[in-house]
């Protein structure tokens, strides 16, 4: 189907009272409107020549390319048109299962990727604050040098690996095992930024930390509940889903400080002050429990410790719900019964409620809330977490984490060994790669690195309190860029400190040009993921496959490639591509696939063969858009993407689990139950389930978790093959790289991690049950007294500052001289520090200026009108130049900023740093700039979401 755009002769317009100006008209007023931009020459026109012959290029035929999309985590299909070999048109897939034809703006423009004149065109490097052209092997053989002295004179940990959501699941895996082959567990990705919360808290609770349910079960939903998700910006494809429950039937309720996109579209909006989600879910479960709206039934079967949680919600009855967070006892009723009335019930969040000191507490209560209302492991229930970037799920898992290895194994010296033995190499070679220093009282190999939130502080921070040899001198950031951290000034200066910059992106990207260095930046050209290919994991855990539409433009290179370069350079090439043939200098990305195949037995990452998703691919018009199964063709009975965990080898043929602990399936349909992973009592109490699990369970009640014993004491050895019983022998279900265990226990209907209850109480964390703590920059001074948060402490290698922060706030009356509470969030036309988008001419277009909200009776007492120029201050110190965007969106007393933009830095703008053609269309000040000291306790996500500022006209 051909699309056309159609132009209406006139503006429409709207009886409907607006909150405020659009964007339009506030892009008017503040006079930069689309004309301002042609009028510049900002739209580069070799690009839009470009644009205007996709139609006629040449004689040659056109080929048709199934790919997705590579901005956010619905993972919408589109078939990209090639005409010798460029990307000449796009559509959306109408047969995708997903999107169904469905695009927003950020989809719709990605073949400017492989046309724009914005990106890196080959190697560079900055010598004398001038841009200069290197080779390949210049670059390889220069950057390795200085990797190799450093070592020798710091050790490993002095490298810092920032990797990437944007690269796919083979790549992700790829950088991780990149890292373990230098040396170092300092590597790590944007996951830490957005829901390193959400996987530490909900893992902790039922198992795996990831979204249970799918965007299309939200269909079958009779209520939904967003908190600090603004879906109809952050994932708009999404919303078809989400309007479809809604025509049904579905109640949809929005929590957020913001009147967002969404929350226009609920039956109910809840106003909370930001940073106070847990008296809110508090609020929700005092008039539960106070009404009996508890499922008891699914409790007493499959929940550990709601007890505790019943003790602790007394604290929080309305008037102190009202009192902290602002929400009225009616409303919070209201809502309330609305959840327990419309049962299945969804909860959705984002990092609106990850981004906070206690990230992790928070994502424990929504989870809680929903083993209450008994909505987890049914269709229309479940945690449906929406994920950002197109990949951060899939580079989650594969372990581009500072505290994990591939598959959530951690890094014990038994997860080293698992993945010691599935690269077949010697165990005793990999340790040796690691400092064998003690520093703080641990070994490097085994403690978590230093986070990407902070990798900062690893470069400035006194070698006497940090948890390694020596600071961090040389970084690479492939795929992310810097103005995504909080604390720009402590960035820049980290940035003007190390010995050298190394940049590996499409763009050269704030890391590139932020600092005020002269020397020692280089600029890798990676291509784009339309000029590769591999699979990649959207938010409901489906792996898809994105085919390559064109070869790498100008000189760049697959991330994959670059890897292999480095890999040559430093000496462990053959080791790390052992069993991954290397095609020239490019690993082959399926025999990646098959790698990590063998070794990802915990999250189920086993069954999903490049064949199998290929298939998947082939055949999309055969999975059916409300359940995702394949009723009929080469896929049937199997769900779209085989969301893991797809248990078992590839060829035993598993079909995916679409609804995560659904105990009315087999577990060879996608059944399951929640998982054994906290052992099988605590204080003399059973935390295994009261309940048969996932349907056909042979052993009929809870179980802990498999092993090559369990299978003895069952009487189900025999049941494995000769070879198998010599892989499984002394192994579990998760070590065991035949899957003998695996393919035995779900031969009796069992699922291999056990079945248990869900626990509320995580005995290990610093809270066993979430508690209110007032934000570090927190309005209420009372509830910083009432709620304080954490005594300072070391968290992984860095000492970490809390109450500290807190006692500033009020004795230097900071929370007085910067009395606004501010919040940060997206925007539709943007994605993630925005240098990929604002370089694409459709997108800048439609979103110019970077601009505060503030509502009007704020405005008026700073003399402000809309547009005007404003200063916005942080307590720390930072200002950014900005403007004001009057709006009844944000209440008295709090503001919002998006965080896509960078380019000015502090008024200053940074256009001379770039190398020349590479500046983006559209630049402005980074909200990050201006955010705050704020780290979760338990992974150091940076609170983002709530801190302090003053507007003043500028």
């Amino acid at each position: 189907m051909k699309l056309t755009r159609t132009v209406p002769t006139k503006a429409s317009t709207s009886d409907k009272e607006s909150l405020g100006l659009n964007r339009r008209q506030f892009l008017k007023n503040a006079g930069v409107t689309a004309g301002g931009i042609a009028a510049a020459s900002m739209l580069g026109s070799g690009m839009v020549r470009k644009a205007e012959a996709a139609e006629s290029v040449g004689g040659g035929d056109v080929k048709t390319v199934k790919t997705i999309c590579s901005h956010c985590s619905v993972g919408c299909g589109l078939y990209a048109k090639v005409q010798n070999g460029i990307w000449v048109d796009q559509e959306p897939a109408f047969d995708h299962p997903i999107n169904r034809g469905g695009h927003c703006a950020k989809g719709a423009s990605v073949i400017h990727h492989t046309h724009s004149e914005k990106r890196v065109k080959y190697p560079m490097k900055l010598s004398g604050g001038k841009w200069t052209k290197l080779s390949w092997d210049q670059a390889v053989n220069e950057i390795g040098d200085l990797m190799l002295k450093i070592r020798e004179e710091s050790g490993p940990d002095s490298i810092y690996f920032m990797g990437s959501a944007k690269t796919n699941n083979e790549q992700s895996y790829l950088y991780r095992k990149f890292a373990a082959m230098w040396g170092t567990n300092n590597v790590d990705h944007s996951a830490r930024i957005c829901h390193s919360t959400t996987v530490a808290g909900v893992a902790n609770t039922w198992g795996y930390g990831a979204m249970t349910n799918s965007y299309n079960d939200m269909h079958n939903s009779k209520s939904m509940i967003f908190i600090g998700s603004n879906a109809a910006e952050a994932h708009p494809v999404a919303m078809q889903h989400i309007l479809t429950a809604k025509e049904r039937g579905s109640k949809m309720i929005v929590v957020d400080p913001r009147f967002t996109r969404t929350a226009a579209h609920a039956d109910e909006y809840v106003h909370i002050r930001p940073g106070t989600d847990i008296p809110f879910v508090y609020g929700l479960l005092w008039h539960i429990f106070e009404n009996g709206w508890e499922d008891k039934d699914f409790i007493s079967r499959r929940v550990w410790g709601l007890d505790a949680i019943r003790e602790e919600v007394k604290n929080y009855p309305p008037d102190e719900v009202e009192n902290i967070c602002s929400a009225g006892e009616k409303q919070v009723y209201r809502v309330a019964k609305m959840l327990a009335d419309n049962r299945p019930g969804t909860i959705v969040w984002c990092m609106g409620g990850t981004q906070h000191t206690i990230g992790n507490a928070n994502t424990r209560a929504y989870c809680i809330l929903q083993l209450a209302l008994g909505n987890m492991g049914v269709s229309g229930g479940g945690a449906n977490i929406f994920r950002g970037h197109d990949n951060v799920q899939g580079a989650t898992d594969f372990g581009l984490l500072f505290d994990n290895l591939p598959g959530y194994y951690g890094l014990s010296e038994g997860a080293w060994q698992h993945w010691s033995r599935v690269w077949e190499l010697d165990y005793e070679w990999v340790k040796a790669r690691f400092d064998q220093g003690t520093y703080l009282g641990k070994q490097p190999m085994t403690s978590a690195g230093i986070p990407c939130s902070r990798w900062h502080d690893g470069v400035m921070e006194d070698t006497a309190k940090l948890g390694q040899k020596d600071n961090v001198r040389l970084a690479f950031f492939l795929g992310q860029s810097v103005n995504t951290e909080t604390r720009g000034r402590e960035v820049r200066e980290a940035l003007n400190k190390m010995d050298a910059v190394v940049v590996v992106d499409p763009y050269p990207t704030m890391a590139g040009v932020m600092s005020t260095r002269t020397d020692g930046v280089f600029l890798l050209p990676a291509a784009t993921q339309f000029e590769t290919y591999g699979s990649v994991s959207n938010s409901n855990r489906s792996l898809q496959w994105r085919s390559q539409v064109v070869e790498p433009v100008f000189e760049s290179k697959p991330d994959h490639e670059i890897m292999y370069l480095f890999a040559k350079k430093l000496g462990f090439a053959d080791q790390m591509f052992k069993n991954i043939e290397v095609q020239g200098s490019v690993p082959l990305i399926e025999d990646i696939t098959r790698e990590y195949n063998r070794g990802m037995w915990t999250v189920g990452y086993t069954g999903q063969s490049p064949e199998r998703l290929k298939q998947h691919q082939e055949n999309w018009g055969t999975f059916e858009w409300e359940d995702l199964q394949a009723k009929g063709g080469p896929c049937k009975g199997e769900t779209y993407g085989l969301p893991w965990p797809c248990w078992g080898t590839p060829e035993l043929k598993h079909p995916g689990t679409h609804i995560l602990y659904d105990t009315s399936k087999h577990v060879m349909e996608g059944g399951g139950n929640f998982r054994a992973r906290f052992g099988v009592e605590y204080e003399g109490e059973n935390l295994l389930a009261d309940d048969p699990g996932s349907a056909g369970n042979d052993i009929g009640e809870g179980f802990p978790e498999f092993t090559a014993e369990m299978l003895k004491q069952l009487g189900w050895w025999d049941e494995l093959t000769a070879e198998e019983k010599v892989a499984a022998e002394g192994r579990n279900w998760k070590t065991d790289l035949s899957g003998g265990i695996q393919r035995v226990a779900m031969k009796h209907g069992c699922i291999p991690y056990g079945n248990a209850r869900a626990r509320c109480r995580v005995w290990t964390f610093p809270d066993e049950v979430p508690i209110h703590r007032e934000p570090l920059y927190s309005p209420r001074r009372d509830l910083m007294v009432k709620y304080p948060s954490y005594e300072d402490r070391q968290v992984a290698r860095l000492p970490t500052l809390y109450r500290s922060i807190q006692e500033k706030v009020m004795a230097e009356d900071l929370d007085k001289k910067f009395p606004m509470v501010v919040t940060s969030g997206r925007l539709v036309e943007y994605e993630g520090g925005g240098e990929e988008t604002r370089s694409n001419p459709w997108l800048a277009e439609l979103q110019q200026t970077m601009f505060v909200e503030i509502n009007p009776a704020d405005a008026a007492d700073r003399g402000i009108q809309d547009g005007d120029a404003v200063v916005l201050h942080s307590p720390e110190g930072p200002k950014l130049y900005i403007h004001a965007l009057v709006t009844q969106r944000v209440i008295p007393g709090e503001c919002f900023m998006p965080y896509h933009f960078a380019g000015i830095f502090e008024g200053e703008s940074l256009v001379p740093q770039y190398p020349d053609g590479t500046v983006p269309y559209i630049q402005g000040e980074s909200a990050n700039t201006a955010l705050t000291y704020g780290y979760d306790i338990v992974t150091q996500m940076q609170e983002t979401k709530v801190s302090l500022c003053q507007i003043t006209k500028a």
